[in-house]
């Protein structure tokens, strides 16, 4: 065997926990993403999917993406720069702009490539860029291949923000870079402190809306609307994976900057549009939020009911404050029991584990849609407390 496959083939995590029955990853679903989906022919309740509006079985979503595969076929055929540019894309631009508030668009195949683009495009070497150290991997690799330093601060700790900028030579650029809602705590980012800091010290901010577009701010335009900073914020970037039913990515600013981003980020010009049909169904699901607005309502009424179901059965939640909802187990094994023996109960969450959280932080992801109802969190609930009963008296 040659040595790179050798040392490939010693990586048996996987096999192991599938031994011991306790593999939680990739389970093959054989339903749209609803609030119920069936797993091996077997119905369980989905409590693990970022799904927020209940968005990807709209009637209407469908149509739009039909409608749009009879117009333009199944893909753009070659990347936005070239050929693969469709008049689509840029009316879904026009209308994203409108909806963050920002003067100009680009849209990309993924959110990950949007900060693997973006990042590197716009910072140079003598650049900083300083990043809160929970932020979501594709921010990570973004600043891995910028040619720019990057320093971390403590979790939404604004004093050990400001100290790194205190410290920060301001003759050259500084970029702060934050997720609005992040990902695995289900926290809110404090935006308005961010910005506050920012422009003490002359930074330019960016923030990451994936988690939290159609969820906070004006009809769910996201963290800079929810703490009414918009103008503050340089760049704002989203997924349409989430709440809004489809698979792409979008970064939001200026004209100049976007300008820039459209003709330098490599992730958005050595790719593919995305297919007619993703940015139909957006333009579909934009539409559906203006229009109502209860969904985001309702998404609320269930975080909070959800929230405080699990804290009166003494399931610690630690800061969460959105429809990310982290159970936190302890440890990994553990965590793992817990997620297979839900799933047998009926109930798909995501177990999250080290190294991706801290090794005494491994935690059950559980995630709120609009179209859950109470029963079906009371159901979820209830088989959670039953799995702790039987773990702890193993």
């Amino acid at each position: 065997m040659k040595l790179l496959q050798k040392r490939l083939a010693e990586f048996t995590l996987p096999q192991a926990l599938m031994n011991q029955g306790l593999y939680a990853f990739y389970h093959p679903i054989e339903t749209g993403q609803d609030t119920e989906v069936v797993l091996g022919g077997k119905k369980v309740l989905m409590f693990g999917s970022n799904s927020y509006l209940g968005l990807t079985n709209h009637p209407d979503v469908i149509q739009a993406a039909k409608e749009a595969l009879d117009k333009y076929g199944t893909g753009a055929s070659g990347s936005r720069l070239m050929n693969g540019n469709l008049d689509l894309h840029e009316k879904l631009e026009s209308e994203l702009a409108s909806f963050i508030n920002k003067p100009a668009v680009t849209v990309f195949s993924t959110g990950f490539q949007v900060n693997m683009g973006t990042i590197p495009s716009i910072v140079g070497r003598n650049d900083l860029i300083i990043i809160d150290e929970k932020n979501h991997a594709s921010i990570i690799e973004g600043c891995r291949i910028a040619h720019a330093r990057t320093l971390r601060y403590k979790h939404n700790d604004m004093a050990d923000l400001e100290r790194i900028l205190k410290k920060a030579d301001q003759s050259n650029a500084i970029l702060i870079i934050t997720d609005g809602i992040f990902s695995m705590e289900g926290n809110i980012a404090k935006l308005d402190k961010i910005t506050a800091l920012a422009d003490k010290y002359a930074a330019s901010v960016m923030v990451d809306d994936a988690h939290a577009t159609g969820v906070i701010g004006k009809h769910g335009s996201g963290t800079a609307s929810h703490f009414g900073v918009t103008d503050k914020v340089d760049l704002i970037m989203g997924t349409f994976s989430k709440s809004l039913a489809s698979l792409g990515g979008f970064i939001a600013g200026d004209f100049e900057t976007i300008n820039f981003i459209k003709h330098k980020a490599r992730s958005l010009l050595f790719s593919a549009g995305i297919p007619p049909a993703s940015a139909a169904t957006v333009l579909k699901s934009l539409e559906i939020i203006k229009n109502e607005p209860e969904r985001i309502e309702k998404l609320w009424e269930n975080t909070h009911y959800a929230s405080s179901s699990l804290k009166q059965e003494g399931f610690f939640i630690g800061s969460s404050d959105t429809p990310i909802i982290p159970i936190y187990i302890g440890e990994n094994i553990t965590t793992y029991q817990y997620a297979t023996r839900l799933l047998d109960l009926g109930v798909y969450v995501n177990p999250v584990v080290h190294p991706a959280v801290a090794k005494e932080n491994a935690m059950l992801r559980f995630s709120l849609m609009a179209t859950h109802t109470h029963e079906q969190i009371d159901f979820a609930v209830a088989r959670l407390v039953q799995c702790r009963k039987e773990i702890e008296n193993k």
